[in-house]
């Protein structure tokens, strides 16, 4: 299917309509924000626009379609299959995936039990962000974390939105299709975007995913059980995560992983040390800062992704 077609499937009648004659490549579309009683948003080639009642994009909320209730309810019908139930344990973190790999985002009233999040309703806010795959971005990046032929423990460092998520998927398809075992602990269900189990991303053809899975509790599972080579975890920060990956790197595995941070220092003030061997940093989506070892030395400058 299509990834035109993966999202209109989802999408409530009225807006629909919007995109069928209109100029969109959705190729070129990051995210499609619709807010109850609020202006319908997109994000589109990196720029925020409002769509009008003509499918046209402005700058401008002045004449913009405005979302109803009615229109959210039945978004989130077409996104949960009609079975709201059986994406109540998705629903707990915020967020649903569904075909094609598109993480839909979700906001409104917590259901609480003794300080736990146990379901969300009366949503206000549903925002669908289209998977994108860059394949041979980390290309050039690649020779760059390899000494003496031994692949080393990397880390991504870049601000939100910068594509670092994008290139770690790179990364272990092209390790995994070279030969290496490799285990994701895919918290957020965006690096394979498993859908049903399934990735919708080409993860290589030598990778297991723990989908959906704390990150301490996943490297765990996976070390105990699936003898991985390398471990990649997405957005690593606290204490904890820290501790598991040191766990990991002494039993032997190799790790990548993502932080957000857009130097080196941060990573010397968020871990206490250079706990890493190769550390990226992305500027932009596309651009590359550079490349620096265990030491905080840069070892290769500004490359275009």
């Amino acid at each position: 299917m299509e990834k035109r077609e993966e999202i209109m499937e989802v999408l409530p009648k009225e807006i629909y309509g919007l995109f069928v004659n209109g100029d969109i490549d959705f190729q070129f579309m990051q995210e499609i924000r619709m807010r109850i009683n609020q202006p319908l948003q997109i994000m589109y080639q990196g720029q925020k626009w409002f769509l009008t009642k003509q499918g046209d994009r402005k700058k401008s909320p002045q004449n913009a379609v405005y979302v109803s209730e009615k229109m959210l309810k039945e978004a989130l019908n077409y996104i949960a299959e009609y079975s709201i139930y059986a994406f109540q344990e998705e629903m707990k973190q915020g967020f649903l995936t569904i075909q094609g790999g598109h993480r839909v985002g979700i906001a409104g009233k917590v259901i609480l039990d003794q300080s736990r999040v146990i379901g969300v309703k009366y949503l206000s806010s549903i925002n669908i962000r289209i998977a994108h795959e860059k394949k041979g971005c980390a290309n050039q990046i690649l020779p760059y974390l390899f000494q003496r032929m031994e692949l080393l423990h990397t880390l991504i460092l870049s601000p939100p939105g910068c594509g670092k998520t994008t290139l770690l998927r790179d990364l272990i398809r092209k390790l995994s299709n070279g030969g290496y075992t490799i285990s994701v602990v895919d918290e957020r269900s965006e690096i394979g975007a498993c859908y049903m189990g399934i990735p919708q991303n080409d993860v290589g053809i030598q990778t297991d995913i723990m989908d959906a899975c704390p990150k301490t509790e996943g490297i765990l599972m996976l070390i105990r059980s699936m003898a991985p080579q390398i471990v990649a975890v997405d957005e690593i920060g606290g204490q904890q995560d820290m501790e598991m990956l040191q766990y990991g790197m002494n039993c032997g595995c190799i790790f990548l992983a993502t932080m957000h941070g857009k130097t080196i220092e941060e990573v010397k003030q968020k871990t206490g040390h250079f706990m890493f061997q190769r550390y990226i940093i992305l500027e932009s989506i596309g651009t590359m800062k550079g490349i620096y070892n265990e030491k905080g030395e840069k070892i290769c400058g500004i490359l275009e992704l």
